[in-house]
């Protein structure tokens, strides 16, 4: 397995930045890991979609895309699991 790179989308970036402390360190930690294991305990495959994965962090949810191509893992939405799942792009 090669070195995967995380790219993040600006709207990933604001939803981390809305989260209370202690979430986003949980949340940093799940993502931080992901180059080591691209599909870590508890990752599911979205339905429908190609590429993108949800892992869960307490309460909140991580979608991330794999593309094994480029060797890189994009950040999609971060949220918590009641609203995460709504407009996924």
């Amino acid at each position: 397995m090669g070195c995967y790179k995380i790219e993040w989308k600006a709207s990933a970036k604001k939803e981390l930045k809305r989260l209370p402390k202690p979430t986003v360190g949980k949340i940093l930690a799940a993502i931080d890991s992901l180059p080591l294991n691209l599909h870590p305990q508890g990752s599911k495959k979205i339905i429908g979609s190609e590429h993108t994965y949800r892992l869960r962090a307490g309460d909140y949810r991580i979608l991330y895309s794999v593309y094994d191509n480029y060797l890189v893992i994009e950040i999609i939405r971060i949220g918590h699991r009641k609203d995460v799942y709504k407009k996924i792009t």
